[in-house]
């Protein structure tokens, strides 16, 4: 993790998952983000709030996110732009701002999966401990996202292979 000297200060976050399944089955459970609370221990709730185009661009969620450490996050996201089983990108706004992305790709029977979290922290508690809580914040998105790549992987496995 990267934190820059940006106003909101930036966190830069990159998380590499590896599935060996083709890219259809994560591409399936990832578009499907009402489900995230039933297989992600950290989101605890996802209300839809605009379905956005065909193809889900523009579709907006409100997410309440339990960190690892004693707080939670609420964000809206919308998404920015989708290329089918290969890109979704987010903007996301309210407890932190930026830009995710979820990246997918193929190769021998396996699933490559990438994260880009871009956003800076918008409470004003964590703009001022930043610099002490630095190590912390460090740790937290690590655990954060340790906890989805097992639930996806729980839930690959125990769904049917069609």
């Amino acid at each position: 993790m990267r934190v820059s000297e940006k106003d909101p200060p930036q966190f830069d976050l990159v998380t590499d998952w590896v599935f060996e399944v083709p890219p259809e089955r994560v591409w399936t459970i990832l578009r499907a983000v009402e489900d995230w609370p039933s297989w992600w221990p950290s989101v605890r709730k996802v209300e839809p709030v605009s379905a956005g185009d065909g193809d889900g661009v523009g579709a907006i969620y409100r997410l309440t996110w339990q960190t690892a450490l004693p707080y939670s996050l609420v964000l809206a996201t919308e998404v920015t732009a989708i290329d089918p089983m290969r890109r979704i990108e987010v903007r996301a706004q309210d407890d932190v701002e930026g830009t995710g992305t979820w990246m997918l790709r193929h190769e021998a029977g396996t699933t490559f999966v990438r994260y880009v979290w871009r956003v800076g922290v918008t409470r004003a508690w964590m703009r001022v401990g930043l610099p002490l809580l630095r190590p912390a914040f460090a740790w937290n998105p690590g655990k954060v996202m340790e906890a989805g790549r097992l639930g996806l992987q729980q839930r690959i496995a125990a769904a049917p292979h069609g």
